[in-house]
């Protein structure tokens, strides 16, 4: 049995005034259906903790089945942060999750709760541990021409004219990935300096004054087992009404394809189906969204496989709760010193 540590002052003081070498927060990080929500939610009856999503769909609001919210009743049971924050409409960026969970690490401590970061956008957890690069601000104007140009010329044209302007930035780019084109013209355009002169200034992390979060990894000891979970969770979705969910939202008047929230994993497959009349068999749609389910953990278990800092603990075991719970006991102890 795992004693639970009292939470003292110390970890909730400045670290300019505490004498504590722990982290300020625990990041509980994992590809998508590694079961992160669930562990987190045993995780409250054990530890003091509030929960901080590091999740870029539930920000959103209306975004709630396909993003996997946490329920209203699991929220009144344990105080989360960060989701329902803006409309679907609207766009939330790295920098600004970074800036609120600093704020929010600071007031869970205040409270003297534990911050536990839970979730699997892992370019919103580097921000937070590793900060980002100083970019120019998105320019609403430029971007509009962007796309007119991309209507008229095609996105294989405009990346053409990257690799012109900025030819670091285009090798790494697909002639198709839209996304990150018009962010390196529009930083090109806004500020005459190419995307690649910005990002080799170093970057700041949010947390600069404070020991670094903890890293926690979940991660499958066997991948056909996350894949086959994956599958299951994308089908029980659609089986909960994501479909509908989305036809709901599809009749907001500025809401279309391209915002960063449709652009969501699952999101992004039934617009597509929707888009085709639904005429294709739901089996195709389930197809597609497994599989680019399945490419986004590729991705995360790729960047999570980079930190050699971080905890692994193997999604799949049973004891996997008793080793997140060790891990965390352990560097409380350390936090209290």
């Amino acid at each position: 049995m795992i004693q639970t540590p009292t939470l003292h002052t110390p970890l909730a003081a400045p670290a300019s005034t505490a004498a504590h070498s722990g982290p300020p927060a625990i990041l509980l990080l994992g590809p998508t259906a590694s079961g992160k929500s669930a562990l987190a939610m045993a995780l409250a009856e054990r530890f003091p903790i509030e929960i901080i999503s590091v999740d870029s769909a539930q920000v959103y609001l209306g975004l709630d089945i396909g993003t996997a919210k946490p329920s209203l009743e699991e929220r009144a049971r344990v105080a989360h942060h960060l989701i329902d924050l803006v409309e679907p409409e609207q766009s939330y960026s790295a920098a600004r999750f970074a800036s609120d969970a600093q704020r929010l690490i600071t007031e869970v401590s205040a409270r003297g709760k534990l911050p536990l970061l839970v979730g699997g956008t892992m370019l919103y957890a580097r921000a937070l541990r590793e900060g980002l690069h100083e970019l120019p601000a998105a320019n609403p104007a430029i971007r509009a021409a962007l796309d007119a140009q991309a209507a008229r010329l095609g996105w294989p044209a405009l990346h053409e004219r990257l690799s012109r302007i900025d030819p670091q930035t285009a090798a790494r780019l697909a002639p198709g990935d839209s996304q990150r084109i018009q962010r390196a013209l529009e930083v090109y355009e806004a500020s005459g300096q190419t995307l690649s002169h910005w990002l080799a200034r170093a970057p700041q992390p949010a947390l600069a004054n404070e020991p670094p979060p903890l890293c926690i990894a979940l991660e499958p000891s066997d991948r056909s087992a996350l894949h086959a979970r994956i599958a299951t969770r994308f089908r029980s979705m659609v089986e909960a009404g994501l479909i509908d969910e989305l036809r709901a939202l599809r009749l907001r008047p500025g809401l279309h394809a391209e915002l960063p929230a449709m652009r969501s994993v699952g999101y992004r497959q039934v617009w597509a189906w929707l888009d085709e009349g639904a005429k294709a068999p739901l089996a195709d749609l389930l197809d597609r969204g497994v599989a680019a389910t399945r490419q986004l953990a590729k991705r995360q278990l790729t960047w999570l496989r980079s930190d050699a800092s971080r905890q692994v603990v193997d999604c799949l075991a049973p004891d996997r709760l008793e080793q997140v719970a060790q891990i965390m006991s352990k560097a409380l102890d350390r936090s209290v010193t």
